[in-house]
């Protein structure tokens, strides 16, 4: 639980934008659409560039607004996709257990990610989430995943678009984080702007 500072007004509406990527029909709109609509989308048609969805619960007693953007895995969009990535407060990292090549390409999704976020951030918020798991022909085992996420500090998700399994969890521990970020960066920005005072401009020396 992140405790509540005199300035941080936890009852006011926090907005926090979330981003998916990750490659091709590994599900991303998918797991969306099971999170926010609680139905499974098994609609085939690629996502061209982003769409947004949004969610509205509660974190640690602070109601929050997610805008949750979901992106197109082609690589010909990568560029175009990388253009949401501006403003956001968390990432999600998804693949396919059964699409070896879609786990192998999560490197590239971080690094390009954490490239054209400013500030970068190490410990950015992000979460991975290896979807599909109610299919039988799985490439990716769960201990090679769990050792990936585990060298890069980043929590990992085992989870169903299908069958709604850690989809909510997955979401909201990713929300949790973001949140600490932006209360951190909002308590650090009052401090900051307390100590612009004009009493603290420094003194005129005669020599």
């Amino acid at each position: 639980l992140v405790p509540q500072g005199p300035s941080m007004d936890a009852s006011k509406k926090v907005d926090l934008k979330i981003i998916i990527i990750g490659a091709l029909g590994v599900g991303k709109t998918s797991l969306l659409h099971q999170y926010v609509h609680k139905t499974f989308y098994e609609d085939y048609r690629t996502t061209l560039g982003a769409s947004i969805l949004t969610k509205v619960l509660a974190v640690d007693n602070t109601p929050l607004k997610l805008q949750i953007w979901d992106t197109g895995g082609q690589e010909r969009f990568r560029s175009m996709v990388s253009t949401f990535y501006k403003g956001s407060d968390g990432c999600m990292l998804a693949f396919d257990v059964t699409d070896r090549e879609s786990f192998e390409a999560l490197d590239n999704w971080r690094d390009d990610f954490l490239e054209k976020v400013i500030p970068r951030e190490q410990d950015f918020p992000m979460v991975v989430l290896g979807n599909k798991i109610d299919l039988c022909d799985r490439q990716v085992p769960k201990e090679t995943a769990s050792a990936w996420c585990k060298e890069k500090d980043i929590p990992y998700f085992e989870v169903s678009a299908k069958n709604n399994i850690n989809v909510a969890e997955a979401f909201e521990t990713l929300a949790k984080q973001a949140l600490t970020m932006y209360k951190g960066i909002f308590e650090s920005y009052l401090t900051d702007s307390i100590k612009l005072t004009p009493y603290d401009k420094p003194k005129k020396s005669c020599c």
